[in-house]
């Protein structure tokens, strides 16, 4: 990830195979990382049954909160593609009933953000 991205605040993809090694302990049983996603410290993955959302907190990251959000508890979610100004697209998530998205996550230009919707939208819509 480029320190331009990281200063701004994009996200950028990550290997299954290092979000396993990392967080594997995480996983039930046949569940399987997809696809990930790491912004400076804080990691969001898609698996098979959920979206697990990593938040580091404080200053030295041993505190570190876990957020698991099943596909069936997805109400809606939007995309906002990046555009000739904006160098950002933009990924929204509402939960249940909830007024504003409780999940916001930016991807820089190098992501496939389309691909990303499709992948969500198959476990959300079915």
């Amino acid at each position: 990830m480029s320190l331009f991205n990281k200063i701004l605040g994009n996200s950028s993809e990550v290997s299954t195979d290092k979000l396993i090694e990392k967080y594997g302990r995480l996983l039930c049983e046949e569940e399987k990382v997809e696809l990930g996603f790491q912004l400076i410290r804080d990691t969001f993955m898609f698996t098979n049954k959920r979206l697990i959302l990593i938040d580091v907190q404080g200053i030295t990251g041993s505190k570190v909160e876990y957020k698991s959000l099943p596909y069936k508890s997805i109400s809606r979610f939007s995309l906002e593609t990046a555009g000739t100004f904006d160098l950002d697209a933009e990924l929204k998530i509402w939960i249940s009933s909830e007024s504003i998205p409780s999940v916001n996550k930016k991807f820089n230009k190098s992501i496939d953000v389309y691909a990303v919707q499709r992948y969500l939208a198959s476990k959300v819509v079915g």
